[in-house]
């Protein structure tokens, strides 16, 4: 049959398009994605969930129940910055149901990847163009760093001498290193930026636009309280749940000394961009709690304790409402 002659067939004996059904898979497939990734994450990982159970099976009970409340007061704080980092007003319950679901997301991907993802396609359904999405997303990551040192500062000159912050600093050759790869990454990057006018044309509209929203933003002071406010309520909130889970094992260590070690140990495993900061975060934390002088055993089961409550146990709850979201097409 001809073009023409099909042209001219009504539409009901026309060929059903399939690109609906196409859809529905692919749609299908990225609801149980996030289940098989925290399948096998949790298959690769068996082991260290198994300790962890084991050792919190003598914790105090009523201080785990203390750390699970500040773990999901985590998501509350997370969702302040994220609604803090944009000027349109956000829906709270679906912002909070997205901020779960990232967390899931954040814990398969490194840097990040996943939370931004997940928030990024979040902000897309709500309208929000996609450079100033990105933009926002640009200032939440610049405002947690900088929060967390301005704490650092703050718990220094409160408590002066409690830590010997000698103990955490790399070796002089790890030092050069890691500044060698800096200034190769930021002359790099400026190369591309110089030679490719279109990546030149496309920084320069991102950063156009994240500098008018960031200037925007802190003249409400609605958003300064929920950006700032939040960046500084997550690490201590963050490090409370540190200190429940240590004080349900007999931790010998107040709660600004832990919260101290936490912040020293999540600004120096910063650099090293692992799945939630599983791995890189876990040992700088045991360092730093036991430079304070908890013992290493004890030190690294409140460890295995604060991933049992932050990652393990509201992995598959984060995953179900990630398949969700993007079910009712939030995502």
């Amino acid at each position: 049959m001809s073009p023409l002659q099909l042209d001219e067939l009504p539409r009901t004996q026309r060929a059903p398009d399939s690109s609906p059904s196409v859809a529905r898979r692919v749609r299908r497939a990225l609801c149980l994605l996030p289940l098989l990734l925290i399948g096998v994450w949790t298959a690769a990982h068996w082991r260290v969930v198994h300790d962890g159970a084991v050792r919190l099976t003598s914790a105090d009970p009523r201080w785990l129940l203390t750390g699970a409340v500040f773990t999901c007061l985590c998501w509350a704080a997370a969702s302040c910055i994220r609604q803090g980092a944009i000027p349109e007003r956000l829906p709270p319950g679906l912002l909070l149901a997205s901020q779960f679901a990232a967390g899931a997301a954040n814990h398969v991907l490194p840097a990040g990847l996943g939370a931004h993802a997940v928030t990024l396609r979040f902000l897309q359904g709500r309208g929000i163009p996609l450079t100033r999405a990105t933009a926002s997303l640009a200032l939440y990551s610049l405002v947690k760093p900088i929060a967390g040192m301005l704490l650092i500062l703050t718990l220094l000159a409160a408590f002066p001498g409690t830590l010997r912050l000698g103990e955490l600093f790399p070796g002089e050759r790890a030092l050069l290193l890691a500044i060698g790869f800096l200034i190769t990454g930021l002359a790099g990057a400026a190369l591309l930026v110089t030679v490719i006018r279109p990546l030149r044309r496309l920084i320069t509209g991102f950063v156009r636009t994240a500098l008018t929203d960031a200037r925007l933003l802190h003249t409400r002071p609605s958003r300064i309280l929920a950006l700032w406010g939040g960046a500084a309520a997550f690490p201590l909130l963050q490090a409370s749940v540190v200190a429940s889970v240590g004080a349900s094992l007999g931790l010998p260590l107040p709660w600004a000394h832990v919260a101290l070690a936490y912040l020293a140990a999540s600004a120096a495993a910063g650099a090293i961009p692992t799945p939630g900061g599983i791995g890189s975060v876990d040992a700088a934390l045991v360092l730093t709690l036991s430079a304070f002088g908890a013992p290493v055993a004890l030190a690294t089961a409140t460890v295995i304790g604060y991933r049992v409550l932050t990652v393990w146990l509201p992995l598959l709850p984060g995953a179900l409402v990630l398949t969700a979201l993007v079910r009712g097409k939030v995502l």
